[in-house]
């Protein structure tokens, strides 16, 4: 599976990309197939040579980087900006392309690459704004700050080496789409960011809601969809333990709201060109990630242990990159970064480590606006009085230059408007606001303690993130930190209605102060842990911070694995990070059993049921790779889903218009004679909950015999039914590795389901002693060349839960580094040699 890729990959690539893009044709076969120029260079480029050279203009002194013997580049300058300038450069040498895809993915300019098969997706980038955002913060941004020299100093490093390329060391994917790369812009760098606003912050709860209600009512859609998670496992220790269920009865489907369901339908469209946006719906992804830390008194050594673990889309190459970033007495800084980002995003220097998750807040609202002429707006109503639109011309060009198609993009002073089924839509977002992101990721490399480095973050805007910290102090702390909108107080300060915006009472008065965010720092349980459940329980704090939140399991099952483990280390939170255990097994699967123990009393010659329930206990609630009754229960699981939101189909439908999170079915648990638990498709029957529970189960055993064959048979490996499949960003088969085997599930710490395209995108450890130390892994490796031995290096690691030391030399004199490793020299005016 991991045998490096011969120079026959690039011809099977070219095979497969012929079927992923057919508008636009192959490059000349001849130029292509060229021994010395050709597609046949990218193996001989795939290899670092032991010495190499280059040039960067503006360098004060020479830079000098070292690649350690996981290929991991240690960049060695005399300043700050120089260092910056060889982190472009040796990034835009790994990853060239995927610097120049990403960036047009958030600027709208995918079709210049791609050709009109893109287009779909770039006109939905201007919809949301994001261009026009990234215009506005540029002009906004202080150019003689120092944060900006660094935006500028990391340009000049990729362009250095795009000046310096050779015919050889064009990409691959250039090759394959005829093209050649653009020039680096430092606004490049806030497209990347509100990117990464796209894919962590935008939501459409306010769309999930209308259609709820439009089928069961407000009420109902209130209860279905809550503020506040039925199960509350909060990150800011609440002192409860475990979980606290809420068992307030659901009220029962009430009359549809044929406003909202109107609402509903008309804006139905409205953003289902978003990939992203299309995988949650499809798939119920949900984009989150862990990190926890442990206080010194409850480590074996007595230091701060630190977790982090990211999941991301799963890609090749890696979202992230890692890099060493070292001035004496400056900077000494270790972590990974996002290719396109001038600075390390989650890492530690040698004394603090830091890490995120996503907060899940809702930072995204909608406002139907009236406007003057519906077909052809040029004002909207605002308090009585017409303020006129601003309008902003989109052009798409092909990759050949030519125009593909223009989009007039109005907006309001609340960000962009948009039409749908006649209705016009506009929307307030905090990406599109100036905030500040870059500045902060700078300062924090500098911190000496964990209070230093929550400072250097209070300017952070978005997307909100729950931002993990410890240092060699002991001390650990958690913030959820980021632009938290400040909503009009009518509906509870809800973020999830759409807004009258005919009125400026319905827009935001402002945004939380750093006082009010969720934080805790030393905590007297000894440890923090954050998987994107809510941030503050709301007998604590009742504020609006966002709803629907992500089920805890993770957060529940790291909690239970660090309160019985008074002496971890940093292998034990290593062992943790791939744990199979799931809390969500734990919770449900005693359910049904005791509601196949009552089946059966009532019907003992049901042998269906009786094998069902005999199969899933002997299930350990574990999903290892070869475990055979996991599948059992995700059977019964979906079966359960079925059964249960039958009330919650449209008219004429089989399908829920909404599907309730599992949440909320923990809390149906508690209601067994709940309306909901009824099945409307048996008039004659009026089901309880283990009537339901007890026909999921029997279900699952014939839906597992007709999908996998019988059990023992090696159908039913979980490693058999769940793959991890981490795609090239061009999803060429040939240069993806597929069909990975998985230890984890759905809700467990290293989370799988679905296609398996999203999953931990780097494993990180830190323990803050006396010298720091890390270990760490990513899923794939450093470059982005299929044909190179750093493409895929970390991956097998990364399949089995195992973490590498993390080189952090003090200089380059110590670095360990086998004989031939390579080397780089980077210098103002030298030659660039091999």
């Amino acid at each position: 599976m991991f045998v490096r890729l011969p120079l026959a990959v690039a011809a099977l690539g070219s095979i497969a990309y012929l079927s992923i893009f057919p508008p636009k044709p192959l490059p000349a076969l001849a130029p292509f197939l060229d021994p010395v120029r050709g597609v046949w260079a990218v193996a001989r480029a795939g290899v670092l040579p032991e010495n190499a050279s280059g040039k960067i203009p503006g360098l004060a002194a020479n830079v000098r980087v070292f690649y350690d013997r996981r290929g991991v580049p240690h960049i060695f300058a005399t300043t700050e900006l120089d260092a910056y300038r060889a982190l472009g450069y040796v990034v835009a040498r790994d990853r060239l392309f995927q610097l120049e895809l990403q960036t047009r993915a958030a600027n709208g300019t995918l079709s210049g690459l791609l050709g009109p098969a893109a287009l779909p997706l770039d006109r939905e980038v201007r919809a949301l704004g994001l261009t026009r955002a990234a215009d506005e913060k540029l002009a906004a941004v202080d150019t003689a700050s120092e944060p900006w020299h660094v935006v500028e100093a990391y340009a000049d490093g990729v362009n250095a080496y795009i000046d310096g390329m050779r015919a050889r060391d064009l990409p691959l994917e250039y090759r394959l789409l005829g093209a050649r790369p653009q020039r680096w812009e430092p606004i490049n760098s806030i497209h990347l960011l509100n990117q990464m606003g796209l894919t962590l912050s935008y939501s459409d709860e306010e769309f999930r809601r209308l259609r709820l209600a439009g089928v069961v009512g407000d009420r109902a859609a209130d209860a279905l969809l809550p503020v506040n998670s039925p199960v509350q496992e909060p990150i800011v220790p609440n002192g409860q333990a475990p979980a606290r269920i809420d068992s307030t009865p659901l009220p029962p489907p009430g009359v549809p709201d044929t406003a909202a369901r109107a609402l509903a339908m008309a804006l139905a469209g409205i953003t289902r060109a978003l990939p992203a946006l299309a995988a949650r719906t499809t798939e119920g992804v949900v984009v989150g990630s862990n990190n926890w830390a442990v206080a010194p008194a409850r480590t074996r050594d007595k230091y701060a242990l630190l977790a982090g673990d990211p999941h991301l889309e799963l890609t090749l190459p890696s979202i992230w990159y890692e890099v060493h970033l070292a001035v004496p007495g400056v900077l000494d800084e270790y972590g990974v970064t996002i290719p396109g980002a001038p600075s390390i995003v989650i890492g530690f220097n040698r004394d603090v480590a830091w890490t995120f998750t996503n907060s899940g807040a809702d930072v995204v609202d909608f406002y139907a606006e009236s406007v003057d002429v519906a077909a052809r707006p040029t004002r909207y109503l605002v308090d009585g009085a017409w303020r006129p639109l601003t309008r902003r011309v989109e052009r798409y060009l092909s990759p050949n230059g030519e125009l593909l198609a223009t989009d007039t993009v109005l907006y309001t002073h609340r960000g962009p408007m948009r039409r749908a089924g006649g209705r016009w839509l506009s929307m307030r977002w905090t990406v599109l606001d100036p905030t500040t992101v870059l500045a902060p990721f700078v300062g924090i490399a500098h911190a000496r303690t964990a209070g230093a480095w929550l400072d250097s973050m209070r300017a952070y805007g978005a997307p909100a993130q729950n931002m993990l910290v410890a240092d060699r102090t002991g001390t650990i702390a958690i913030r959820a930190t980021g632009e938290f909108p400040v909503r009009p107080a009518g509906n509870g300060g809800r973020g999830d209605i759409v807004r009258d915006g005919t009125v400026s009472s319905s827009d935001w008065t402002g945004v939380w102060p750093v006082s009010r965010y969720p934080f805790a720092r030393n905590p007297t349980q000894g440890f923090l842990a954050s998987a994107n459940q809510q941030p503050i329980d709301p007998r604590t704090d009742s504020s609006y911070l966002g709803c629907d939140w992500p089920d805890p399991w993770r957060a529940m099952r790291i909690n239970a694995l660090l309160r019985a483990d008074s002496l971890a280390t940093e292998d034990s939170m290593r062992v943790y990070q791939t744990d199979a255990g799931s809390a969500r097994a734990d919770l449900f699967a005693p359910y049904f059993l005791t509601a196949a123990v009552r089946a059966l009393a009532a019907a003992p010659h049901d042998s269906v049921l009786r094998r069902s329930a005999s199969l899933l206990g002997e299930w350990d609630h574990r999903y290892d790779p070869n475990n055979e009754r996991a599948v059992l229960f995700e059977l019964a699981m979906r079966q359960l889903q079925r059964r249960l939101w039958d009330e919650l189909n449209a008219p004429g439908d089989s399908v829920p218009v909404v599907r309730p999170s599992e949440s909320v079915v923990a809390q149906l648990l508690t209601q067994p004679t709940s309306v909901w638990w009824d099945d409307h498709r048996t008039p004659a029957t009026v089901e309880t909950r283990d009537d339901i529970l007890a026909a999921s189960l029997r279900a699952a055993l014939g839906d597992a015999l007709r999908k996998y064959g019988e059990p023992g048979d090696g159908g039913w490996r979980w490693g058999h039914v769940q793959h991890y499949n981490i795609y090239h960003l061009l999803h060429l088969p040939s240069l993806s590795r597929l069909d990975l085997p998985v230890q984890g599930g759905p809700g467990t710490l290293s989370p799988a389901s679905g296609s398996g395209v999203h999953g931990p995108s780097w494993r990180m450890v830190v323990q803050l002693g006396p010298d720091v130390r890390g270990w760490g892994t990513l899923p794939g490796g450093e470059s982005g060349n299929p044909a190179s031995p750093r493409y895929d290096s970390q991956l097998r690691n990364w399949l089995s839960g195992t973490l590498d030391a993390l080189y952090f030399p003090f200089d380059s004199v110590v670095l360990s580094r086998p004989p031939g490793s390579p080397s780089l020299t980077l210098d103002p005016a030298g030659r660039r040699t091999p």
